[in-house]
């Protein structure tokens, strides 16, 4: 049975305080510092980074509030681009404490999610937290490595999830996990990775992939061809904007009020499952606005590639829309924008 309402960050937000609040501050402390020197790259990674209870809470508490909001930043992407489809059944590979199950049941209601995670402790605290949300959320144990050896039989699903894993596997296990993802879809695959160079060059490997596999690109490329960006001159990235709870700035040490999430994401669909359209060109900068104008860094169709537009006043209602465009949103090019 699926989740009957939507969920938002503000429940997620509830869960993990109430979960964290039974941790003792001097183990949620040592467990924080370990999971920094490991996103520092100061822990080996043959070492289990996950290794009880201290150390998923201390995850969930400090990164779960960042993969949440990209994953939900990827899913709204690929909802825009499908309107009439809606996904009832979801699997998450790899997925932790389960960010892209909230994010999933944040976008679409209905939806009944199956995810799947090596580490023991980290799928205990993750069915804590959705029965904590209401969330429907069936949890099973297998591994990525290996090419997937010991993953479980799993169930094919309309939507497949892979956020902030591909980076922690092999070039083997990478593969293996997408060709994975694509055969286990009926709908659609959303895979997120970090905002960084090597975050966006496993999802252009992964892409590639899943265009080789019979999936066409639905968000964020306008098109399913090949990515005009030169590799080691830029990257395709995006940022979601997270608001801190008292808590997630207690175990991050910050004073704001919110945190930016960079990230690169890819969203593939089987056209006769989930119809729609790519975006018409994707704002892919932060807009910078002038006096009297806004420029518009975009990747549209293959024969345009990357490129700028320069949106005035004069466009009128155009030049409206573009004021208000953000990083990530879909624009038509010489006319106005749309989120998506």
């Amino acid at each position: 049975m699926g989740n009957t309402c939507r969920v938002n960050e503000y429940d997620l937000s509830r869960a993990l305080a109430g979960v964290a609040g039974s941790l003792p501050p001097k183990a949620a402390a040592a467990a924080t510092a370990r999971l920094i020197d490991h996103y520092r790259g100061e822990t080996p990674t043959e070492a289990p980074v996950l290794r009880g209870r201290a150390d998923v809470v201390a995850y969930a508490a400090y990164r779960m509030p960042a993969t949440h909001a990209a994953a939900s930043a990827a899913l709204r992407a690929l909802a825009a681009r499908a309107p009439g489809w809606a996904p009832r059944t979801h699997l998450d590979i790899g997925g932790g404490t389960g960010a892209a199950a909230w994010a999933a049941a944040a976008t679409w209601e209905g939806v009944a999610s199956t995810v799947v995670d090596w580490a023991e402790p980290a799928l205990a605290l993750g069915r804590e937290l959705a029965e904590a949300g209401g969330l429907s959320v069936r949890w099973t144990r297998g591994s990525l490595r290996e090419g997937g050896a010991a993953l479980p039989r799993l169930p094919d699903a309309d939507l497949v999830t892979v956020s902030y894993v591909l980076g922690e596997l092999t070039e083997r296990d990478r593969r293996a996990a997408v060709a994975t993802a694509a055969r286990a879809a009926r709908g659609a695959v959303v895979l997120v990775e970090p905002g960084t160079p090597d975050g966006y060059l496993r999802i252009r490997e992964a892409r590639d992939a899943l265009v080789a596999a019979g999936l066409r690109v639905r968000a964020p490329c306008p098109h399913s061809g090949t990515c005009p960006i030169a590799v080691g001159e830029d990257w395709c990235h995006f940022a979601a904007r997270v608001s801190r709870s008292s808590l997630h700035r207690r175990v991050k040490g910050g004073e704001l009020a919110y945190e930016d999430e960079k990230f690169s994401y890819v969203a593939a669909v089987r056209e006769e499952a989930a119809a729609g359209e790519p975006a018409p060109a994707r704002v892919v900068r932060r807009p910078r606005t002038r006096k009297g104008q806004v420029l518009l860094e975009l990747c549209g169709a293959p024969e345009r590639g990357l490129g700028r537009e320069t949106v005035t006043k004069r466009h009128g209602a155009a030049y409206r829309a573009a004021r208000k465009a953000e990083w990530g949103d879909a624009w038509e090019a010489g006319g106005g924008g749309a989120p998506g």
